[in-house]
């Protein structure tokens, strides 16, 4: 089985807590442009969307949203690993999964921040594949991401399993006809994702550990 199942890892609530940084940098973008501030319930609800998304939602003018997103990706670059942190047990799961497993990330985070992330906290070496916003022309809840890591991998056995902590991870992962799981150590609901996969666990040790012993 170890050489046929693939295990997809969402990030932002699945396997980092990075909330700060996010809060930090929309409040720096809106200050930046003179634009009245969200609250930060406003802007923790929308984490797992695109960036552009998540400011239109907040108000911004569709014209304005790219300059908002470029002002937001230069804060968080610069404090990003300052500032998040990995979730309890995301380590043990990570190199547990990786001893029966093919890695990937599955993020709508910029790829190249992920990297950065996953390196700071010295696991990317275990991961043979990493999607990130740059990388897809529709990110999740689209079918693309998932589809473009299997793609890359060279491969797409029937026992593929996405982990995120979102519908969104669980509505890829059903559009690209794979496995889900979802976790509640993030931004969703049990009520939101149990409309969206059966298994759910409270944190990705957990799921991992379901996979092992499946």
């Amino acid at each position: 089985m170890g050489e046929k199942l693939i295990i997809l890892f969402d990030l932002d609530g699945t396997l980092i807590d990075s909330t700060e940084a996010i809060v930090e940098s929309f409040h720096h973008s809106f200050e930046a442009h003179n634009y009245p501030h969200p609250t930060d319930e406003q802007i923790i609800t929308l984490i797992g969307y695109p960036l552009d998304i998540m400011f239109g939602n907040l108000g911004v003018d569709k014209s304005l949203v790219w300059d908002f997103v470029d002002t937001y990706r230069d804060n968080y670059r610069k404090i990003s690993t300052q500032k998040t942190v990995l979730l309890q047990n995301a380590r043990e799961a990570v190199f547990l999964a990786s001893e029966f497993a093919t890695l990937g990330i599955v993020t709508t985070k910029t790829g190249k921040f992920s990297k950065v992330l996953m390196e700071h906290f010295e696991l990317m070496h275990l991961f043979e594949v990493l999607i990130g916003r740059e990388d897809v022309e529709k990110p999740k809840p689209d079918a693309q991401p998932i589809i473009k890591a299997l793609e890359a991998l060279k491969r797409n056995d029937d026992d593929v399993w996405m982990i995120g902590d979102t519908k969104l991870d669980l509505i890829s992962a059903k559009s690209a006809k794979v496995n889900s799981i979802g976790v509640l150590s993030g931004y969703g609901t049990f009520e939101a994702l149990k409309e969206h996969t059966n298994v759910i666990f409270s944190d990705v040790l957990e799921a991992v550990g379901y996979l092992k012993n499946k």
